[in-house]
């Protein structure tokens, strides 16, 4: 499916109420790291942070973190990885959420509590650069602006969104994700009573994940759209980059993009 819509999304509006939209980052928080869904691309990612002699990874617009914790800990198991660390950033931090994470063992995991522009990393942030999930948030001017401002502070940077674009994950979007959120609600910490008011008894929650599901699965950039951002975003050929899709342990498929300065000491 290569037909792109750039529609709005409840989550990226700035008036959202902030309860909703913690407990729709919950849900993906909670989906991703039980599914494993980016366990797929982790390989890719120690090849990266190799290439760029790298041991530190500056997650943007991280939401609420989800998959963050089983990626972090699969990429710390290689010997030469161990000391990898994880800033986890989002122009709406999600700190609440963030704290759970960061005080697990063996990940290496911490959180900046100011707003973060992804397209204006503030220089402190040093590290390789990620963004899971929310790529297709981004117009396409946004998104070339996001990794031109990767290629001016010469930040190696990976791009990855959770589905392949195929009109059968609309289906699942419609179908059976809303019913899963419907069941697994009560158990998604941290335990919110607001999550439950309005998931069960004014269902804004669900209907809101179910339109942005939809949505993002309409804007998000297939392979070649993500390369051609690239070369825009990096006209004179300084970095590397490429892109595909990796399949997923349940016959899904993960997008993604990766580039790192050409100066950099592959291996």
């Amino acid at each position: 499916m290569k037909l792109r819509l750039q529609l709005f999304e409840f989550e990226d509006l700035s008036w959202f109420p902030s309860v909703i939209r913690a407990g729709m980052m919950d849900y993906l928080r909670f989906m991703i790291s039980h599914l494993r869904i980016y366990d797929s691309v982790v390989p890719l990612l120690q090849v990266a942070l190799r290439a760029t002699n790298q041991q530190q990874i500056v997650e943007l617009g991280a939401g609420a973190g989800g998959g963050t914790e089983g990626v972090a800990r699969a990429i710390r198991a290689a010997p030469d990885l161990q000391e990898v660390s994880t800033t986890l950033t989002d122009l709406y931090p999600q700190p609440t959420a963030w704290q759970q994470l960061a005080a697990r063992p063996d990940t290496g995991i911490t959180y900046e509590a100011a707003p973060v522009d992804a397209l204006a990393v503030p220089a402190h942030l040093t590290g390789f650069r990620t963004i899971f999930s929310a790529f297709h948030h981004f117009s396409p001017t946004a998104a070339e602006a996001m990794l031109a401002d990767a290629v001016r502070q010469r930040s190696g940077i990976g791009v990855f969104e959770g589905a392949g674009k195929h009109w059968h994950e609309l289906l699942l979007a419609w179908t059976i994700l809303p019913v899963l959120q419907l069941l697994a609600t009560p158990f998604m910490p941290p335990f919110r009573l607001s999550r439950l008011f309005f998931t069960y008894v004014i269902p804004l929650v669900p209907l809101c994940t179910i339109w942005d599901g939809t949505v993002s699965i309409l804007r998000m950039y297939p392979p070649e759209q993500l390369l051609a951002l690239a070369h825009r975003a990096d006209p004179n050929g300084s970095f590397a980059w490429q892109a595909g899709k990796t399949r997923h342990w349940s016959g899904s498929q993960v997008t993604y993009l990766l580039g790192w300065p050409k100066s950099s000491n592959s291996k």
